[in-house]
């Protein structure tokens, strides 16, 4: 059996509880040298497992978001690296007519950093329909999306594209244009 109880607000809630817990005692018949055969919960108790619930979902959430970030930039990077490959000869070409190793670097970092500012813009329009439809479907649920969180992917995103696309820029840089030119 479960009863429900409210306190007032110029009652003191320890108060309250204790004078509730008297009175089921006595309901109960429990004699003084025994415990309680009955338990007593307030809504502090739930909100704060809620809190640890969520936390704990936020936690597992990042690992797992880490993760897939992580075998995404390899992705990035092993394309980058097959585009530098596959672009050689264009690399020579550039460099005999005076391109420097920045610009070379730049050009990779930049389709690095394009491909997964794409990428991370379809995430977050994916997000934002599920957004509406959670909204749609169960209005009761307050889902919403945050300007902040969209700023963060984008942020995400791009350093996504630095991090893992600094290496195969790097590798393209370093071509020598003579090589570059007699690669087929």
């Amino acid at each position: 059996m479960i009863i429900a109880f409210t306190v007032p607000k110029n009652v003191n809630v320890d108060t309250a509880q204790s004078e509730v817990i008297q009175a089921m005692r006595r309901l109960r018949r429990v004699p003084p040298d025994k415990d309680n055969d009955f338990e007593l919960s307030s809504p502090d108790f739930l909100s704060n497992l809620w809190n640890q619930l969520t936390g704990a979902l936020v936690i597992l959430t990042t690992i797992i978001s880490s993760i897939g970030l992580l075998v995404g930039g390899v992705g990035v990077m092993n394309i980058m690296l097959i585009s530098v490959t596959e672009r050689t000869q264009e690399i020579g070409v550039r460099k005999a007519i005076g391109a420097r190793r920045a610009d070379i670097r730049l050009q990779f970092l930049l389709e690095a950093v394009v491909l997964t500012l794409v990428g991370g813009t379809i995430g977050i329009l994916v997000g934002a329909g599920l957004s509406i439809l959670v909204r749609t479907l169960v209005p009761s649920i307050p889902a919403t999306l945050s300007y902040v969180w969209i700023a963060i992917g984008f942020i995400i995103s791009v350093s996504v594209g630095l991090f893992f696309g600094y290496y195969p820029a790097s590798v393209a840089a370093k071509l020598d244009p003579i090589d570059c030119l007699r690669y087929e």
